[in-house]
């Protein structure tokens, strides 16, 4: 590892990539910190520690929520709006198209992604606005129709400034821009929770204490294991002659990964299963008695840890069967096969071996999307036993980071041996 490390930092191109993603991650974690103005913070912070709901979304925000800073929704809108590209790309015709047309067309769909980042951005400012003003204690100001606008548009312009700092960190080929966004905001966490729990530590603790480590300790081994773990299909080139040289009659292999999705089934299911209650707290006190006791029913079946896990687990074991069947496709990697002369032995080419590949990946996605689901309610696991809400967010906050620092590692060990081609 250290040798790793030794060698990027000796690498000009590859250490100024990596202080500009650092340079990045600074400035994000430098706004986050700006709150808007007008905000009693102190009531602020007692309002997301009484609720449940807002504290996850907090830590998945980098504790922005809590400064009701200007980048308090954090990437989230463009994540949906993302999620949202890639529904209709299946459904719509045009969408589809533009897919097939390389990277003209993803930069197509990447202009639509950002233009509607705007409006969801808006909605979801509105939305926490009216969320926090139902607080008992006065979290805003005086809440006139101008301030609303001007808070607004300050939320709105931190979510666009956030997309617009992901995007350039993608470009520099060291990590997925928002992914590390995300990265940043859950370890910027860590130090305030290990600091609470040594302030607050009583021997009546220690069982707690332990089981967070063994948690910790699953989930990362876990993550790597799944992560790196792949099936190799087998591949034969058929040799062909042209002119007088020969060509082809080599051996390959096909690598299917255990989990092709990454951590994008976990988001998909928070960004899911937190949206029943939140809209359910707008309701809670609306003046309809019908309203109301269908929206304090909505948060107390959520509130229910049981019926919380179970959804928790087959949200994240459905997403990774639809985001993997998103991004592979057996019929492309079929023809394309068959266009370069090869085959899987024992499988005919075509038809057979798209139904072939499609079969073993969902064999794979099975072992995949269950370890996936079960490392994600741990916690809940954990925290039925020991009877306490410490754990209510670790699983999922571990699951993210060592996803995320995989595949960032494996980005800047690509970059070195790159270079190393070229100096050979």
């Amino acid at each position: 590892m250290w040798e790793k490390i030794s060698q990027a930092w000796k690498i000009k191109d590859v250490r100024n990539k990596v202080l500009f993603v650092l340079g990045m991650l600074a400035i994000f974690r430098l706004v986050a910190h700006i709150p808007v103005p007008g905000v009693n913070l102190e009531n602020l912070r007692h309002f997301f520690e009484s609720n449940q709901l807002l504290g996850m979304l907090n830590l998945f925000s980098g504790g922005s929520m809590t400064n009701f800073s200007v980048v308090m929704l954090g990437v989230a809108p463009y994540i949906t709006s993302s999620i949202i590209f890639q529904l209709l790309a299946m459904i719509v015709p045009k969408l589809e198209e533009m897919t097939k047309e390389g990277e003209s067309g993803q930069q197509k769909i990447n202009m639509y992604t950002r233009w509607l980042t705007v409006p969801l951005a808006f909605l979801q400012s509105f939305a926490m606005i009216k969320l926090l003003s139902q607080s008992s204690r006065p979290v805003l100001g005086d809440i006139t129709l101008f301030n609303i606008i001007v808070i607004m548009t300050s939320i709105t312009a931190g979510t666009m400034f956030l997309m617009w700092i992901g995007e350039l960190i993608t470009e520099k080929n060291i990590g997925n821009g928002v992914s590390l966004l995300i990265f940043a905001g859950i370890v910027s966490a860590l130090p305030n929770v290990l600091r609470n729990a040594m302030v607050n530590y009583s021997p009546s603790d220690f069982f707690t204490f332990v089981s967070f480590a063994v948690v910790a300790v699953v989930t990362i081994v876990g993550v790597v294991f799944i992560s790196e773990g792949q099936r190799n299909i087998p591949v034969n080139y058929a040799k062909q002659v042209r002119g007088n040289r020969m060509f082809g009659g080599s051996s390959s292999h096909l690598p299917l990964r255990v989990n092709m999705a990454g951590v994008i089934p976990i988001i998909f299911a928070i960004s899911l299963i937190l949206f029943p209650p939140m809209i359910a707290q707008f309701f809670s006190g609306s003046s309809s008695p019908a309203l109301a006791s269908a929206a304090f029913w909505v948060i107390k079946t959520f509130q229910n840890q049981l019926f919380y896990g179970v959804s928790y687990f087959l949200l994240v074991f459905g997403f990774t069967y639809f985001y993997t069947a998103v991004i592979f496709h057996p019929q492309k990697i079929a023809e394309n096969l068959q266009r370069q002369g090869g085959f899987i032995p024992g499988i005919r080419p075509g038809k057979e071996t798209e139904a072939y590949l499609q079969t073993t990946m969902s064999r794979i996605n099975l072992v995949g999307a269950s370890f996936l689901g079960l490392i994600a309610i741990l916690p809940l696991l954990i925290e039925g036993f020991s009877g306490t809400q410490s754990f209510q967010i670790g699983g999922t906050s571990l699951l993210i980071v060592v996803a995320v620092a995989i595949d960032t590692a494996k980005q800047i060990e690509a970059q070195v041996t790159m270079h190393e081609y070229d100096r050979i």
